[in-house]
């Protein structure tokens, strides 16, 4: 299996950190369109891809 650098990736760090800033929301759009992105995603074990989809949209869970 060859080794994505998304994992590792400082731009997704930034965009989960802070979601609203330019490149945290460049960052999002790129992943609409990135093959590379689609087979990292491919690769994960289903509990891990969700959690890496649920951090990499900015998707969380509400607080009642």
């Amino acid at each position: 299996m060859a080794r994505h650098r998304c994992d590792s990736c400082s731009f997704r760090k930034k965009n989960e950190t802070n979601p609203s800033s330019l490149l945290g929301r460049l960052w999002l759009f790129h992943t609409r369109f990135c093959p590379g992105w689609r087979r990292y995603l491919a690769e994960l074990p289903e509990n891990e891809r969700r959690e890496v989809i649920r951090r990499s949209t900015n998707k969380r869970e509400k607080r009642a």
